[in-house]
């Protein structure tokens, strides 16, 4: 089943609830996420996005996942 937007939107918040977050993709498998969030400041690249990836909770773990591709941006505020 495929995950919506404000579904994957929700989730994120969840993990980062001042974040500025913003969610695109219309098929609902393959989409896009931008998430500036103040803890990522002082982590690289690769820890921003296991952090984003653990805030999924398993929907893109497997060959069934809801969520197949994420095209992902993250860093800390300006």
């Amino acid at each position: 089943m495929p995950i919506h937007a404000q579904e994957l939107e929700d989730l994120l918040r969840q993990s980062f609830p001042d974040a500025t977050i913003s969610v695109a993709g219309d098929d609902g498998v393959h989409m896009s996420a931008m998430v500036i969030d103040e803890s990522f400041r002082g982590l690289n690249r690769v820890q921003q996005q296991r952090a984003v990836y653990a805030a999924l909770k398993g929907k893109m773990d497997g060959s069934t996942a809801e969520l197949h591709a994420l095209a992902l941006t993250t860093k800390a505020p300006d």
